[in-house]
């Protein structure tokens, strides 16, 4: 780079930095939010987020940051392949959203997101949507503005999409999803015809929250989650916030579900574990960044399943389990724990859903949104929608709104078009993993004896480190060798579930 272009691109990412601090404090404050802040501080909480992401937007829209790129861009010394480069691209890409964006909007969503979670989670205990509705209304209309700041010829969805998964719109969603909803539903019909599915009283098992939690920590520190730089807590949804040094995890426990608390804290863990794998040199610039929601996803999914409902993780954390739970674990061989964690059955709450109906969740949440931003659902009439979505997808009644339309906290703190990157996450999770196990053949003997080190060492190379260097299909293609396909991912569900059923 030339002299004058070291200095503004220096500027940059001081700058960025900077607003990175800020930002983060935000995060911090939304985790309080969820975790430890008295019922009493809703309000002025709602006021400090709000607070900060008018700052934050401010600063990110900085007309000098414009004359900084604009440098950087002309420079032709500046190497495509290098760090600034790819760092320049990022802040670009940010910068012209950014923009697009009034700071009186951004503002009013961050303390609407503040008040809507904890009315949420209020109805959410109630069961009663009514209760959440005007909230819900507000959100929507919210979203269809900001939407419409960002879209240009797109739909709605596809403005909000982008955000959360560079270049993911729904026609190429649609067209990945009908093929695979006919393959899911195909193998469901095959396990159904066997007609006796796993043993999943272990399940049920009541077990002490205390000891939930102990058992969730040991299966983290195991996967490499360094509480040095992280934390584990619970909430109402489990989530993942923070990065670098602060990382923050949560989960939830029930009295007589373990499987769910462990399936949750190694799935908040695999975010975790990409946090905590981004290189703290580049942190608050692009390159120290996730490369997208997708991605993570990915990285969540794939400890979550690949590894937490593999017949080797059993082997490995039944001993686990008996000296952090009891006595009661000793009527359950590993592969009891492994049959029980991998049975097939429709259920309402997405979260505990098995990997086959998981993602015919996530397909009604994506028709539902698409519906809400266009304007052709109404935001009452959500659980009507919701109920007959779930009649025909998964074949399920829904008794109530606390197991329906309420069962998700993204759409109170403005998540829309989210929900696909579970389902693209699933799909990477399974080229990455396919990839992984030809570099390491021995992978299942690993996890056995509990090495999970290779593994995490190879995330860590292959899509750790890299930030948002690449896009996620430039990505996917570097790490395996091939482009984003739903054949790993069906391949992976056929070869184990008929194992399990067996």
């Amino acid at each position: 780079m030339h002299p004058t272009t070291v200095a503004d691109y220096q500027a940059l990412v001081a700058h960025s930095q900077e607003t990175h601090v800020l930002a983060s404090a935000a995060a911090t404050l939304a985790w309080d939010q969820e975790t430890g802040m008295p019922k009493g501080g809703g309000d002025l909480r709602s006021r400090q987020l709000e607070a900060l992401a008018a700052m934050v937007h401010q600063r990110s829209t900085d007309p000098r940051i414009g004359e900084w790129l604009q440098a950087c861009e002309s420079d032709r010394n500046l190497q495509q392949e290098s760090d600034a480069a790819a760092n320049v691209r990022g802040f670009r890409r940010d910068y012209d959203r950014a923009t697009k964006l009034p700071n009186t909007l951004v503002a009013e969503l961050a303390r609407l997101e503040s008040q809507a979670q904890q009315v949420w989670a209020e109805a959410r205990a109630a069961s009663d949507y009514a209760r959440f509705l005007p909230s819900m209304e507000r959100m929507v209309f919210l979203q269809q503005q900001k939407a419409d700041c960002l879209r240009g010829s797109r739909s709605r969805w596809d403005a909000l999409a982008d955000l959360c998964e560079p270049g993911m719109n729904a026609a190429s969603l649609s067209q990945l999803f009908a093929p695979l909803r006919e393959r899911l539903v195909a193998l469901r019909g095959q396990l159904d015809a066997r007609g006796k599915r796993p043993d999943d009283r272990f399940s049920r098992v009541p077990f002490e929250e205390s000891a939930q939690e102990s058992a969730c920590r040991a299966a983290l520190q195991a996967i490499g989650f360094d509480f040095d730089r992280g934390r584990l807590d619970r909430s109402a949804h489990p989530f993942c916030t923070g990065s670098f040094g602060d990382v923050r995890l949560t989960t939830r426990y029930s009295k007589d579900n373990v499987l769910d608390a462990l399936g949750s804290a190694m799935h908040e863990g695999g975010h975790g574990l990409y946090e905590q794998g981004l290189c703290a040199e580049h942190m608050g610039t692009p390159l120290g960044e996730a490369a997208s929601l997708g991605i993570h996803e990915s990285q969540s999914r794939l400890w979550e399943n690949h590894v937490g409902r593999s017949r080797a993780f059993w082997q490995w954390s039944q001993p686990m389990l008996r000296s952090k739970l009891g006595l009661e674990v000793d009527g359950y061989s590993a592969d009891d724990l492994w049959r029980a964690s991998n049975r097939v059955e429709p259920s309402l709450i997405r979260v505990e859903a098995d990997e086959l109906t998981y993602d015919l969740h996530v397909m009604v949440r994506f028709e539902l949104e698409q519906a809400l931003l266009d304007g052709s659902l109404a935001a009452k009439d959500l659980p009507a929608a919701w109920n007959a979505g779930y009649r025909q997808a998964l074949g399920i009644e829904v008794p109530d709104d606390r197991r329906g339309c309420l069962q998700d906290v993204h759409w109170s703190c403005g998540l829309f078009g989210y929900f696909p990157t579970y389902t693209l996450g699933n799909l990477y999770a399974a080229q990455f993993a396919s990839a992984v196990r030809r570099d390491i053949p021995d992978l299942d003997d690993q996890h056995a004896r509990g090495d999970f080190a290779p593994l995490l060492a190879w995330l860590r190379d292959k899509v750790h480190r890299h930030g948002r260097r690449f896009d996620p299909a430039e990505l996917c293609r570097r790490a395996t060798g091939a482009a984003l396909s739903a054949d790993p991912f069906v391949a992976y569900l056929e070869q184990k579930l008929h194992a399990v059923y067996a």
